[in-house]
């Protein structure tokens, strides 16, 4: 017996203990909306999803091919189109997540109005998109599996049987569109406390995996943004050992914590660490700053300094009070800061760089993997990087090494739009193309994900219907801009009704009223006209 026919005969049995009064109770009816909500709690979700992650972790261990991907959300609806999109042009959500940014959520989430990425937003407000993300998740599971069970009706009514089997195996196969999201906790939005009750509000409404970076929380700045100060290795692990007792309060025993090190870009910090004994996590942190030797009679009112191998040294400090690292030593912190993140309990690291190159990240998780050989990277392919420039400068510069002819180019207006059918453009576009495939072999990237895709593509669709529609085209601007793509191209949301959920309201009206409900979806129904 199929597991939909389980669930009816399950639902009659506890009708008829039930007696007369739920006579008009229908069984399948209740076995219908039982499966459109698979999920009842935000708890459910995270351990759902956290045992995706763990075996797409495990499958890429064995498959560098297999690596994981995202796209940035900043609102339910996109997030739930994502999915709807990957389903319909791949047939599976499998190795496709979500990412919450909290970049997205200060310039598109606060009631304070657009914000930088400072971490000045409500905190709430990352828990609250997540429940909201998975809420259009679940919504887009009910929407298309009531779509099956009116199908399904309509081959009964038919009686073919063949036709009947085919939804119902369908239906028992169901593919839900939920799927893990990494959430960007910031740095915490304060001390240790504050960052363990924050992840509890993520954690219940569904978030499996947490990112967490480095930096000071009350001086928090993008990661491709100057002025970054980070935080000593105490400071931090005691925030990712937060993030894992909330984890296991909770239940979720399998969570995933991504650490993630801003110090490539990092110059500053706010503390000296606290050192214990020689060579301790403070001592090593402590050897990165700029510092000078002095001796105690040049030392001014208000200096800090301390003792390096017996000698007395003092910090360089800025008016700001921030004390600065040493030039050029951005790629031997990051890789400190890894192994530490790890050495504290998180399941995957996240490392900011300056550009997207190959070679660069690699080298990074080269002597990072030297301590820990089964480290994952979860990378950022930021909309902060201009990828053609980028990718063009590469690839000129590797024509410059292979000894070929560059004498057409000039590297620094590559950006031109003169460039864009050239020899060197397509190899940079193909070099642009394997990025992902060749970061995940080479530099062992389980997770590739943008940041900000939606802010973009949500910005340049207005700007082309803007532009058309306020200008001649008139109309026509939203019809063949829009709509008749939408309709070639097989988008749902042309039927803007049924994706607001109208129709799945039509048949819970008729669940709950029979033959008395009055549904929205009759011959009358403008959406017809999309059928």
């Amino acid at each position: 017996m199929s597991n939909y026919q389980s669930a009816i005969e399950a639902v009659k049995a506890i009708k008829e203990k039930a007696g007369d009064s739920w006579a008009a109770i229908n069984p399948e009816s209740v076995a219908r909306m039982r499966a459109q909500n698979q999920f009842k709690t935000g708890l459910e979700i995270a351990q759902y999803t956290a045992d995706i992650m763990q075996a797409d972790m495990l499958a890429f261990d064995a498959d560098k091919t297999k690596y994981t991907q995202s796209l940035g959300c900043w609102h339910g609806f996109v997030g739930q189109q994502k999915l709807i999109s990957i389903k319909k042009h791949f047939g599976s959500t499998k190795r496709r997540y979500l990412y919450l940014s909290g970049w997205m959520v200060a310039a598109l989430r606060s009631e304070f109005g657009p914000l930088p990425d400072q971490s000045m937003h409500e905190k709430t407000s990352v828990a609250s998109l997540v429940a909201e993300l998975y809420t259009f998740l679940r919504q887009a599971d009910a929407r298309e599996l009531g779509g099956l069970f009116r199908e399904l009706d309509k081959a009964n009514e038919a009686g073919d049987t063949a036709t009947a089997a085919s939804i119902q195996d369908q239906i028992d196969n169901y593919e839900t569109h939920v799927v893990p999201i990494v959430a960007d906790i910031d740095a915490g939005f304060g001390n240790a406390e504050a960052t363990y009750l924050m992840a509890k509000q993520m954690i219940e409404a569904g978030a499996c995996a947490l990112q967490i970076e480095n930096q000071v929380a009350d001086e928090k700045q993008c990661g491709h943004q100057d002025g970054k100060v980070t935080v000593p290795h105490a400071d931090f692990h005691a925030k990712i050992r937060a993030l894992r007792h909330a984890f296991l309060e909770l239940g979720i025993d399998n969570g995933i914590i991504v650490a993630r090190t801003d110090s490539e870009g990092a110059g500053l910090t706010k503390e000296i660490a606290v050192v214990k004994e020689p060579g301790d996590a403070g001592d090593i942190y402590n050897s990165y700053l700029d510092v000078e030797e002095i001796d105690v009679s040049q030392m001014n009112e208000g200096d800090v300094c301390f003792n390096r191998d017996g000698k007395l040294v003092r910090p360089k400090r800025l008016p700001s009070g921030l004390y600065q690292f040493r030039q050029g030593t951005g790629h031997e912190r990051c890789v400190f800061d890894c192994i530490g993140a790890l050495n504290a309990g998180a399941d995957l690291l996240w490392i900011e760089t300056a550009v997207p190159t190959v070679h660069e990240i690699a080298g990074m998780m080269d002597d990072v993997r030297k301590v820990h050989p089964n480290a994952k990277l979860v990378y950022n392919n930021s909309p902060s990087f201009n990828w053609t420039l980028n990718f063009r400068q590469q690839a000129y510069d590797a024509m410059v090494e292979e000894g070929k002819d560059v004498s057409a180019y000039i590297r620094a207006d590559l950006m031109s739009a003169d460039y864009d059918d050239t020899e060197l453009s397509e190899i940079a576009d193909e070099r642009t193309r394997t990025f992902q495939a060749d970061t995940a072999r080479e530099a062992n990237v389980f997770h590739h994900l943008i940041t900000l895709p939606t802010y973009h593509t949500t910005a340049l669709s207005v700007d082309n219907l803007a532009k058309e529609y306020f200008g001649e085209a008139g109309m026509l601007g939203y019809v063949k801009g829009v709509q008749r793509k939408e309709i070639r191209q097989g988008i749902a949301c042309v039927k803007h009704q049924n994706m607001s959920g109208s129709d799945m309201g039509d048949d819970h009206k008729e669940y709950f009223a029979g033959e008395n409900a009055l549904k929205a979806g009759g011959a009358k129904n403008t959406s017809n006209q999309f059928s």
